[in-house]
């Protein structure tokens, strides 16, 4: 089971900050990003948390 985020990323279409829910996984740099996708216009969201 993968972990799940809730918060804020910011959308580059937008150009504003949404809140979304999305995915945590880890990138081929060993970081942990959480992905989601806009509410309002459906761009894909990425979310840097931290190392895994």
């Amino acid at each position: 089971m993968s972990e799940s985020y809730t918060g804020e990323a910011y959308c580059v279409k937008c150009k504003e900050k949404r809140d979304f829910t999305g995915q945590v996984v880890v990138s081929a740099s060993g970081r942990r990003m959480a992905q989601g996708i806009c509410p309002v216009c459906g761009t894909k969201l990425n979310r840097i948390l931290g190392k895994a």
